[in-house]
């Protein structure tokens, strides 16, 4: 008797990579402004017309917002990436059971 042949299975997971990356240029620019911008702030600071204690203030304030921007960032790198791998496990599992689906079988 004749049969309907199955689709072939979708490779699905490894189409396209869920880590994506950035160019070296984007990665030196970054850097570079990055370290221009805490320079610049560092001078102006030092460079201000006022006393040790409010110089040393605004340094440490600067010290902290560098630090709460970077781990703002990780966290909402590592949610995105999270939900990227949730969704492609998903889409995976979908395309798994379309794949396997014979419309034409009977129950």
């Amino acid at each position: 008797m004749w049969r309907r042949p199955r689709p072939p299975m979708l490779s699905g997971m490894s189409d396209t990579p869920v880590k994506q990356q950035s160019t070296a240029a984007f990665h030196g620019q970054a850097v570079a402004s990055f370290s221009v911008a805490l320079a610049a702030t560092a001078i102006g600071i030092f460079r201000l017309d006022a006393n040790a204690w409010v110089r040393g203030f605004l340094a440490v304030a600067v010290l902290y917002l560098v630090t709460s921007a970077f781990t703002l960032a990780k966290v909402i790198r590592d949610r995105q990436e999270a939900g990227q791998i949730v969704s492609r496990v998903d889409q995976a599992r979908l395309e798994k059971l379309l794949a396997e689906h014979d419309p034409f079988e009977k129950p």
